[in-house]
């Protein structure tokens, strides 16, 4: 059977194998994944310095056995664009706004900007690193990274 040229641009990929995904998320271009290894490998990132989560509503948070101050709930469920900080694990909750069939199957994904690290956003990079493409009609474009704000059971600090 023949697929003609377009189907050696493909990979066939099971979620299981967590594969990294290009998208442009809430804030900027990200890739996501479920595997924090592989994306260390694509970033050619430190192993000492974290991704960020991003689960896709704050029910979701909590059932994955997170807990934040009682004071700051409110704040974290109801925030746009902010990523938190709360015992040394970065969190964001972010619902994908892309209609894709992938991201609505997953609670959570490991979030990164999509450069090499320390680097700007550079398409072709980005092209070659990623195992699933998303894009929809407005394209992939960076924009600014969300706020970061620390938080333990009294204060709130800005970060980012």
């Amino acid at each position: 059977m023949n697929h003609g040229p377009m189907h050696k641009r493909f990979k066939i990929f099971s979620l299981e194998m967590s594969p990294v995904i290009l998208t442009q998320t809430d804030t900027t271009v990200g890739f996501l994944s479920q595997n924090a290894k592989k994306l260390y490998e694509v970033k050619s990132r430190q192993t000492s310095k974290a991704f960020i989560r991003v689960y896709k509503d704050f029910k979701t948070f909590l059932a994955c056995g997170n807990r934040v101050p009682h004071a700051f709930k409110s704040k974290i469920r109801r925030s746009k664009k902010t990523t938190f900080i709360v015992k040394n694990k970065a969190f964001r909750v972010a619902p994908f706004t892309l209609n894709s069939q992938i991201l609505r199957n997953s609670t959570w994904h490991f979030s990164t900007s999509a450069n090499e690290s320390g680097k700007n956003f550079d398409r072709d990079f980005c092209f070659t690193k990623a195992d699933i493409i998303i894009e929809d009609v407005h394209g992939l474009c960076e924009k600014k990274s969300s706020s970061l704000y620390k938080i333990n059971k009294v204060k709130r600090r800005r970060l980012r």
